[in-house]
């Protein structure tokens, strides 16, 4: 599974199951008499190959770069019966040949994960809790991901909540999102400068449809925008329906932040709309996508508040893996076409078109990283790009992937001293 921590291997106590190579490795019993206690050891390997016209479009000196990102990752899950677990899983992630390494491109061997766990199942529901080192996404992760796209994923120490009971599920956690660095093995850390916590309630509604909503407060000691710096202190307030029917399939999620940075007070909002409907009884299922997002930007610099919204931990992948998209001071129409001409194979057609919300702030990337140059100047047009990517499955345990984008610069870009840019990036993924 994406998620290894949820995975289930206890059916393989039947020696008769061990059919692939390894699963004596997937279940090793830890009692005779309990074939929920056992131990299962896993690993993950992604190697991607990226080349990518210039960061940041190109301006203030960035060059041409391709290079390799490597992850791997090993865990081990221990069961200890049915409602403890323990899981533990390290990780190296490299770059190789790399112009500017950042921290989510590399951190050499370290804890990636480790946490316990514990659930039980009540008349009236399910309790479950988590505390350690762990990851937790939401929706389609806009605004709380894994942040898979990039080399190093994002982790957090947390002490997490949850409670299911018939269409309800409500969610708690407190947490430090982990900070990463790459000077030595086992350096990475988290601290309280940097704090995020959550309350949030879930619930199905009209059959499989889901309607939630949460409130989050996100933290950080000295933070830095174009028209203010300080603590920052941001409450959050977002709320989500999603579902599908009669081949229509639609996500809406509306954000709004509120709280300070320094002396200046917050007034921040996004909206992300994706809808589609997928034509299942022609041959290679086409879905007509269409995409919809907006994020406030600063109006007026030099005032007492800062309207720049903060797109918290993004999964770029949402957007495109190139990184030219920021969610943060923009608006984004994306129509697409999915194709599937065999289960194994996905084809992804799109274009994108993006204007910023405002002139005054600036021309934002991935995750939120200002264009020098573009706040203030140029008109609101940002620019346009083609994206095209493919996924294949070779089996259980193999699956590849193909992306390209060409982005076509607006006027605020081009004079900052940026220039159209392209993105490729090739994908194998072994998981075990």
């Amino acid at each position: 599974m994406f998620n290894r921590w949820q995975e289930n291997w206890s059916p393989l106590a039947d020696p008769a199951l061990r059919t692939e190579p390894g699963d004596s490795l997937k279940y090793i019993a830890l009692s005779a008499n309990n074939p929920a206690s056992y131990l299962s050891l896993g690993v993950n390997l992604r190697e991607r190959v990226e080349f990518n016209d210039a960061a940041g479009f190109g301006v203030g000196g960035g060059r041409s770069d391709s290079y390799l990102i490597q992850r791997l990752q090993a865990h081990v899950d221990i069961h200890f019966n049915e409602h403890w677990q323990l899981f533990t899983q390290l990780e190296d992630a490299r770059d190789a040949n790399k112009r500017t390494t950042t921290p989510v491109d590399k951190n050499p061997l370290d804890l990636r994960l480790a946490f316990l766990a514990y659930s039980h199942s009540f008349d009236a529901g399910t309790f479950k809790a988590r505390i350690g080192r762990q990851e937790f996404a939401f929706d389609l992760q806009r605004f709380v991901s894994l942040r898979d796209g990039p080399n190093v994923r994002q982790a957090f120490d947390a002490v997490w909540a949850d409670w299911e009971t018939g269409r309800w599920r409500f969610i708690g956690f407190i947490s430090q999102p982990v900070q990463y660095a790459d000077a030595h093995p086992f350096d990475d850390s988290s601290s309280g400068h940097v704090r995020f916590s959550m309350l949030r309630v879930e619930r199905q509604v009209f059959g499989n449809q889901e309607l939630s909503a949460y409130y989050s407060l996100f933290a950080r000691d000295n933070a830095r925008y174009i028209d203010g710096s300080g603590r920052e202190l941001r409450h959050v307030f977002d709320t989500r329906y999603a579902g599908a029917a009669r081949g229509f399939d639609w996500d809406l999620e509306a954000m709004a932040q509120r709280g300070s940075v320094g002396v200046k007070d917050i007034r921040a909002w996004a909206i992300g709309t994706r809808a589609g409907y997928t034509f299942a009884s022609i041959d290679w299922q086409p879905r007509i996508g269409l995409q919809v997002d907006a994020a406030s930007g600063d109006r007026h610099r030099g005032d007492n508040i800062i309207g720049t919204f903060n797109p918290l931990f993004p999964n770029g992948y949402y957007l495109t893996l190139a990184g030219f998209t920021g969610y943060t001071n923009f608006v984004h129409v994306k129509p697409s076409v999915t194709l599937k001409p065999s289960s194994r194979l996905t084809l992804i057609g799109a274009l994108g078109l993006q204007w910023r919300e405002t002139t005054a702030d600036a021309v934002y990337t991935q995750p939120n990283v200002a264009v020098p140059g573009t706040a203030g100047n140029g008109g609101r047009w940002t620019g346009v790009y083609g994206q095209l990517r493919a996924d294949y499955v070779f089996n259980a345990n193999l699956a590849a992937a193909v992306e390209m984008v060409h982005f076509e610069i607006g006027d605020a870009i081009r004079r900052a001293g940026g220039h159209n840019s392209n993105y490729l990036g090739v994908e194998l993924k072994y998981m075990w």
